[in-house]
């Protein structure tokens, strides 16, 4: 069972979490907007929170709005950080390279989850420890399983 934590809010309409266990908690759009292929727009939610100190919140795209119709959040995850007070906007991306799509006032159009986060403490070094992976970088482990 996970925890909760009170968020304050200020919106018309509260994002909701639509089954049990799930993480994110819909976001929904206060308008209207065609986003032609290969565009993006930035849409309002109507949504603006004070989250706790040691806690975040992401900005994600919807999983059926991506499969369905090639929608997805541009700087997905979006970060909303405990300090900002302003409305959530959502910069959605149309990845269609035929159809247009339409987003009206209350369609949800993305997902936000809350967690908490360590704040790191960066230490300068002139060596960093090895490791199996070492430097490797994109790609660096195939595209196959060893299937041994």
């Amino acid at each position: 069972m996970s925890e909760s934590i009170e968020v304050l809010i200020k919106a018309a309409t509260n994002p909701v979490v639509a089954h049990p266990g799930d993480a994110g908690a819909d976001l929904t759009s206060t308008e209207s907007h065609t986003i032609r292929p290969g565009h993006r727009a930035t849409i309002g939610t109507g949504v603006s929170i004070a989250l706790p100190d040691g806690f975040v919140a992401f900005v994600v795209p919807r999983s059926g709005l991506a499969a369905k119709h090639g929608i997805t959040v541009v700087n997905s995850p979006g970060t909303v950080d405990a300090g900002y007070r302003g409305e959530i906007k959502v910069t959605l991306l149309n990845t269609d390279t035929t159809s247009s799509f339409d987003v009206s006032p209350g369609d949800r159009i993305a997902q936000l989850i809350v967690m908490p986060f360590v704040r790191a403490r960066f230490i300068s070094v002139n060596e960093l420890p090895d490791s199996e992976r070492g430097d490797g970088g994109f790609g660096s482990t195939g595209i196959k399983t060893d299937a041994r």
